[in-house]
């Protein structure tokens, strides 16, 4: 019976070994370290930093060989080359940022993001670079009947989802419907499935109006006064990389030409 009693004892305690080195081994696996690597570490290691954005001129938008251009992008390509990195930009819809950087299928949203509070509590963001609002789009021969924030009351929105003119189309108590992208907000008005849009000042001015592909539209009210910055993961070391690129490009006059190009000059903030 003693016998017995030892054999399982010695049974036991072989089983408790071969499940504690089971468990050693799962925990130090490939997971293991990519969860205690740097943001930038990861990055440099995939030889790619990649960019989640939307089709947002004159931020990012892509030419007519269809490569990504536009003040972000081109700002994105050269941090990329600071960190000897490739840039690969991926459209993403709006209302999903957060979750598509967290599961990392992209590196950062660069991509004239408004640092909402969502924004900032969900990600680690730069400091701001550029000044923005949202502003109201209306077709031209209507325009004039809507000049103050009652009049727009009885009229439908288009907004980009998970957007800052989202936002600001609830502070207004306003009907809105909800699209994928600024640029198909546009659309919504110019089709007249919807009455007006609330978009970044930077788009409209970019998009709108004569000389554009939407002239018959025009932007009047601005309902708000905002700032952008781009967003990693909570805790990522990039940002601050990026904080550094920033103060770096802006000193040497790169931003400012980057800028030039792209028509947002007087919208920068002093790095």
């Amino acid at each position: 019976m003693k016998k017995a009693k030892k054999l399982l004892a010695l049974l036991l305690t072989g089983l408790m070994v071969f499940a504690m080195t089971a468990c050693g081994s799962a925990s130090g696996n490939g997971d293991s370290g990519s969860d205690s690597e740097s943001d930038m570490e990861y990055v440099k290691d995939n030889g790619t930093l990649v960019v989640g954005i939307t089709n947002f001129e004159p931020m990012d938008y892509q030419d007519e060989n269809g490569e990504w251009i536009g003040f972000d992008a081109d700002l994105a390509k050269a941090f990329g080359e600071s960190l000897g990195v490739d840039v690969e930009f991926v459209e993403i819809e709006w209302g999903s940022k957060i979750m598509e950087l967290d599961g990392k299928t992209i590196d950062c949203v660069w991509n004239g993001m408004t640092l909402t509070d969502e924004v900032t509590s969900s990600m680690e963001c730069t400091q701001p670079y550029c000044r923005n609002a949202q502003i109201v789009v209306l077709p031209t021969d209507v325009a004039d009947q809507y000049t103050t924030t009652d009049s727009l009351k009885n009229l439908n929105f288009a907004v980009e989802d998970g957007s800052a003119g989202q936002e600001a189309a609830e502070e207004l108590g306003v009907n809105y419907t909800p699209v994928q992208q600024q640029s198909d907000a546009l659309m919504e008005v110019a089709s007249g499935t919807c009455d007006a849009a609330i978009i970044d000042s930077l788009m409209a001015a970019a998009m709108v109006g004569e000389g554009t592909g939407y002239a018959n539209l025009t932007y009047t009210l601005e309902l708000t006064s905002e700032e952008y910055g781009v967003g990693f993961r909570k805790g990522s070391d990039l940002a601050e990389e990026l904080n550094k690129f920033f103060e770096q490009s802006y000193a040497d006059g790169t931003m400012q030409q980057i800028a030039e190009k792209y028509g947002v000059q007087a919208a920068l903030i002093e790095q």
